[in-house]
């Protein structure tokens, strides 16, 4: 048996975020700043663990002063709080025709157990030799779960910020190694069955589109 080990390309992938302002449109946002791995046991993803780590203050909605508000005390917190980790487990979904994640989200001083539907959107060669696979996934959680709980009545019209917070999530991860068990030989990885490119240094494309 071995497990592969993939390292999320962050530069290619994204944690983004709604929520409903006034009841009305969605106001949207990223994290720009966050990095993660999955370990996959035969090399089967489908059933791959993940962890992510998220740098709190990189949250981004394109407001600089929304921004900083959602940095107070009043919603993240990011000094006291500067990251949030989530480590889950790839399964097949109840309804047999996609799959999930389930893990815990800690963040706050505070853990809760999210889900998220997954969809594996492909695996391939990239063209510096690296093996590549990616994964799109959707979930929605309740702020007030981790004590996020500001907000501002509008009498008969409600409140001023939702309390669901949907994600979108689209992840590309590139094969880094595989480690042998049991005494047997890893399977050699992609990058060893092909030739050196140019372009390519220690392992990782000069290209950064």
């Amino acid at each position: 048996m071995t497990f592969e080990r993939w390292e999320i390309d962050s530069g290619h992938s994204g944690i983004y975020f709604s929520i409903r302002h006034m009841a009305l449109a969605r106001v949207r946002g990223q994290f720009s700043r966050w990095s993660g791995s999955l370990t996959a046991e035969g090399g089967d993803l489908r059933r791959a663990s993940v962890s992510i780590l998220i740098d709190t203050s990189s949250i981004s909605t394109g407001l600089d002063d929304r921004d900083t508000h959602l940095k107070s005390p009043d919603f993240l917190n990011t000094e006291a709080f500067p990251e949030m980790t989530f480590k889950g487990k790839v399964s097949e979904s109840p309804r047999g025709d996609k799959f999930r994640v389930d893990g815990d989200l800690s963040g706050l001083g505070l853990v809760h157990r999210v889900s998220f539907d997954l969809e594996n959107t492909g695996r391939m060669i990239d063209p510096w030799g690296r093996e590549r696979a990616s994964f799109s996934a959707q979930g929605s959680l309740d702020r007030k779960a981790f004590g996020i709980t500001w907000n501002r009545p509008l009498g008969a019209f409600g409140f001023l910020v939702g309390d669901r917070v949907d994600f979108e999530i689209e992840v590309e991860a590139v094969l880094q190694e595989e480690v042998r068990t049991e005494g047997k030989p890893a399977r050699p990885s992609a990058t060893d069955q092909l030739p050196h490119r140019p372009g390519m240094v220690s392992g990782r494309s000069e290209n950064t589109l």
